[in-house]
């Protein structure tokens, strides 16, 4: 197997384990914080605003992990940093 072929498996294996790992954590993380918050909107029914609001700038917090593996993920496809050595080298 040549060099240039080893780096583009490693960037697609490593791109969709950054994908699967990056976006099943922040899932189970915002279903476990959905239900705390509707437990506590259940016990406080007054306070549902201010839970709200937070649980939704919480939200976006975590999604933004997501998002930046995704990130990571196409700069390994599409922009990988290694790609034009691996190429020069190989005489391509």
């Amino acid at each position: 197997m040549s060099d240039v072929t080893l780096v583009a498996l490693l960037s697609i294996v490593i791109s969709a384990l950054t994908i699967t790992i990056g976006t099943i954590a922040p899932a189970v993380g915002e279903a476990r914080a959905l239900t705390q918050a509707l437990s506590a909107i259940a016990q406080q029914p007054d306070e549902a605003g201010s839970i709200s609001r937070t649980l939704f700038v919480g939200l976006a917090l975590v999604e933004s992990t997501a998002i930046y593996c995704f990130v990571v993920a196409m700069i390994l496809i599409f922009i990988n940093p290694f790609w034009n050595y691996f190429v020069s080298q190989a005489g391509g």
